[in-house]
Order: structure tokens, then sequence, then C-alpha cells
């Protein structure tokens, strides 16, 4: 049975999507087998991937509108145990359409029933807010990791993001867990890294994950060349952080 893990936290700039691209593809060079959904409308995750989300005429819209099956919108990636299920700019008019639905929450989760088997992990982007997107991620996976900047106001929102988990949990999907809070954009040369990095492992404790993902200029440049970390610079600080955070979930999992 495939694990099915959303990357959430509505604020931007955490590194959700460099840690749903690099985290992905350590897995798939480990050989595990690895779908990752873009359901964010601005499709960073598609394009990261080397994907063009304009030029691609299947996408995680379409199947969820019934106007393509999932297993006709999965992309192979350049790594050859990862998967895209991309997205798509017709995203954004998704939440809309939902809102009429019954059962509105549970569309990811009946997208990817017909293949989710076929995958050891299945990881969903999550766009930067808790609206219904986020929602149908939410109800959709067994575990949430929340990444959060070693930066100034790391928690603010925080809150907001853990009251949403509880409802989730209480009236959509209880099996729903805490996978992990990951410390990105850790700068150990400054002194507010470290202070933020501690209040993390005060407020959240064991949940923390023991990797910590640098800032590392690799890590920014490589989405602009279609490419995960690990597949344009092995040796980076960044891909070596990720392929650590890979070892770390598959140790938990264990």
């Amino acid at each position: 049975m495939s694990k099915k893990i959303a990357l959430a936290n509505q604020k931007g700039g955490v590194g959700k999507t460099t840690t749903a691209i690099n985290l992905a593809a350590s897995l798939a060079v480990m050989e595990k087998k690895i779908l990752l959904v873009d359901c964010d409308p601005q499709a960073n995750a598609t394009s990261g991937l080397g994907v063009d989300p304009q030029q691609n005429k299947k996408h995680l819209y379409s199947v969820c509108t019934g106007e393509a099956k999932i297993e006709e919108a999965l992309v192979q990636t350049n790594l050859p145990f990862l998967y895209i299920l991309p997205s798509h700019q017709d995203l954004v008019g998704l939440e809309i359409e939902l809102l009429s639905q019954k059962q509105r929450e549970y569309f990811f989760k009946n997208a990817i029933s017909p293949i989710e088997n076929q995958f050891e992990y299945i990881f969903f982007d999550c766009p930067p807010s808790l609206g219904l997107l986020t929602l149908n991620a939410l109800a959709a996976s067994s575990h949430l990791i929340i990444p959060l900047q070693c930066e100034y106001f790391a928690l603010e929102g925080i809150a907001h993001l853990l009251r949403t988990y509880e409802l989730v949990r209480k009236g959509i999907n209880p099996n729903l867990k805490i996978l992990g809070v990951l410390r990105t954009m850790f700068d150990k040369r400054v002194n507010l890294s470290h202070q933020v990095s501690a209040e993390l492992e005060q407020y959240f404790k064991d949940k923390v994950f023991n990797t910590i993902i640098p800032r590392n200029v690799r890590l920014s440049e490589a989405p602009s060349h279609g490419k995960p970390a690990l597949a344009y610079d092995i040796r980076s600080v960044g891909s070596v952080a990720y392929l650590d955070l890979a070892k770390e979930i598959e140790e938990k999992f264990s």
C-alpha cells in the first residue's frame, strides 16, 4: 500500500515545492516508485521536473473533471522511478467548480485511487493556501509534512494550519498523521536560523525531522533547468540534505 504524503503550509516561500521535487527525486534514486501530484495552479513542481504545463493537455484538472483518465495523464520524468501528475493553470477554476459538488473534498482521493497501489510513495504538492485544493490533498493523504523556514515569522500562521489539520482529522480523514516538521532555508552563519530552529524543536518536539535543509544556491538554480537538485549537482549540500531526508523518512516507515 502506498504512503500518501501531503506537503502543506499556507505561507508561500517556505521551500514546499523545492521539498516536494527533491524528496520525491531522492526516493526515486533509491529505486522507490514515486508519483508527485502537483496540486498548485502555479505548476512550479511540474516545470521544475522538466514538464511544460502549457504543452500538457492531460493533467490533474482534466482528471478531476473526467476529461482524462489518470493513466493517460501521468508523465514519466527523466528519473526512471519518478512520475508526475502535472498541474495546469485551469486548476484555479476547480475550487469554484467544486463548491457546488457533494463530497467535494474527495476529488483528488478518487482521482488517484485507480493507480495508487502502483507507487510506493505519492506526494501532493499543495498550493500556499488552505482552500479546497489543499483540503483535497489532505483528504487523500495518510501523512503530512510541514516545511517551515528558519527565518523570522516562521511560526506565523502555523496555528491556523494545525487547526485545519485537526478539522480534517475530525471530519474528513481521521487517519491523517503529521509525519514531521521540516526546517528549511537554514543558514548556519546566521544566529536567527539557530534561534528559530530551537523554537521549532521546543514547539513541535519529536515531530521535527533530524534533517535540516540548508539555504543553497543549487536548490534555487535547479528548477530553472527543469531538474531536481541531485540531477543538477548531486554533490551540493542541498542534494545531500534531501537524500538524508529520504533516508530518514524510509526509517520512519520501516
